[in-house]
């Protein structure tokens, strides 16, 4: 057997192995992974809807709609939403008030956003409150649509203000929450 023929299937018996541990590794995994990412949103649902006694889970198309209620009343409806950022996907999950009217909280699962820039969407170190972002949020009127203002504070009740280098990160947030609240309280009040 010449030299190269022995390369070639040394190197395929090696690919063959490193790709049998990985598909059991990715198996064994997985189940771990999806459980730790379901109970994070749990938690972020308890986190997001006001103080209630109870939660209703309502399947609406893409959306799964958690339904806060204190003594059968409805109190706040938080929902996943996702679209495209700066680099990849951001997805979130919003608190709105049963109107959908505003939005109570917000809170960031995963995004890929440019490091130091975009990524101060979750969390900006050189602000003396990290979280100042997502908490902005809390109270903002969804109607006409919320905006976000450049290197200003918002002046009205429907804006945002836009972090400094990361503009397109916190215009995306913006439009993923304008367009996925607006059809959610389109497919709950047909409901």
């Amino acid at each position: 057997m010449n030299k190269s023929l022995k390369m070639i299937l040394v190197l395929t018996i090696i690919t063959i192995i490193s790709g049998t541990v990985l598909s059991y590794w990715d198996n064994f995994t997985k189940p771990i992974i999806n459980e730790h990412k379901s109970n994070k949103l749990d938690k972020l649902i308890l986190e997001i809807l006001p103080e209630h006694n109870s939660i209703e889970e309502l399947k609406l198309g893409e959306y799964n709609l958690y339904i806060g209620k204190q003594d059968n009343k409805i109190v706040g409806i938080a929902f996943k939403v996702e679209g495209g950022g700066y680099q990849d996907i951001i997805s979130m999950i919003v608190g709105v008030t049963p109107d959908f009217s505003e939005i109570t909280a917000l809170k960031i699962l995963s995004q890929k956003e440019t490091p130091g820039l975009g990524t101060k969407i979750v969390e900006d170190p050189s602000n003396e409150n990290p979280a100042w972002f997502t908490e902005q949020f809390k109270n903002v009127k969804v109607k006409p649509e919320i905006v976000y203002v450049k290197n200003s504070k918002p002046s009205k009740d429907n804006e945002i203000q836009a972090i400094t280098g990361a503009t397109i990160s916190s215009k995306s947030v913006v439009n993923i929450l304008n367009t996925n609240i607006g059809k959610v309280k389109k497919m709950y009040n047909e409901k």
